[in-house]
């Protein structure tokens, strides 16, 4: 049996070594509780995200001279038409828009053919025409998409009529790449219908007449 003092001595021995390993647990815990702050701020600061901002395009307003209804022109292509009238050069523009009056707001019916109907435009129009780009029907040189402007008269192979000549008025692009293009058209042959805006392929154009002041 051990005495008092015995006992004392290793009650006392216990009671350090305990406190001891306490000292190096509640060491241990802050140091990773540091740890941890630590890595946490620098995440904050070097892996801050933004979320991309949403892009949200503002609805097509058209102008009041496009606010009715129409037949010969689907509502889908009247900002291209829009952005045509008001974007383009002074005689362009005034080609453009002689052209929309007579097809949407007069419905004009032209003697002859889609030659007749746009010299019709664009001696209302007031404007002279000059040839920028000539080459032939079977031959070529066929024009670049980027020789193209609002406003031009083309003279193109028809791919949606048995690949005959016709001429239109060069309108814009719908899809530059695959050559397709709002034009407007009259086919004339005494149909008696207005000049329609439709989208016809570019791939071959052969002429370009573009209006001047």
């Amino acid at each position: 049996m051990l005495r008092l003092p015995t006992l004392m001595s290793s009650i006392t021995a216990s009671c350090s070594l305990l406190f001891t390993v306490s000292l190096i647990g509640q060491a241990h815990a802050d140091s990773m509780s540091s740890l941890i702050a630590q890595k946490s701020a620098q995440l904050t600061t070097t892996t801050s995200y933004r979320y991309p901002d949403l892009s949200r395009q503002a609805p097509t307003v058209l102008p009041a001279f496009l606010s009715g209804n129409y037949d010969n022109v689907d509502s889908e292509y009247l900002p291209l038409l829009s952005n045509a009238e008001i974007q383009s050069s002074p005689a362009a523009r005034e080609v453009v828009s002689t052209a929309r009056k007579m097809a949407l707001n007069e419905r004009t019916i032209i003697q002859g053919g889609c030659w007749d109907y746009l010299n019709a435009v664009f001696n209302r129009a007031g404007v002279t025409r000059n040839t920028i780009h000539k080459g032939t029907y079977g031959q070529g040189p066929y024009a670049n998409s980027s020789e193209i402007e609002a406003g031009d008269w083309l003279y193109y192979i028809n791919h949606g009529y048995n690949g005959v000549e016709h001429s239109g008025l060069f309108v814009g692009w719908v899809d530059e790449r695959a050559k397709q293009a709002l034009i407007l058209s009259y086919a004339g042959e005494n149909r008696r219908e207005p000049a329609r805006y439709r989208v016809y392929d570019l791939s071959n154009v052969y002429q370009i007449m573009r209006p001047s002041v």
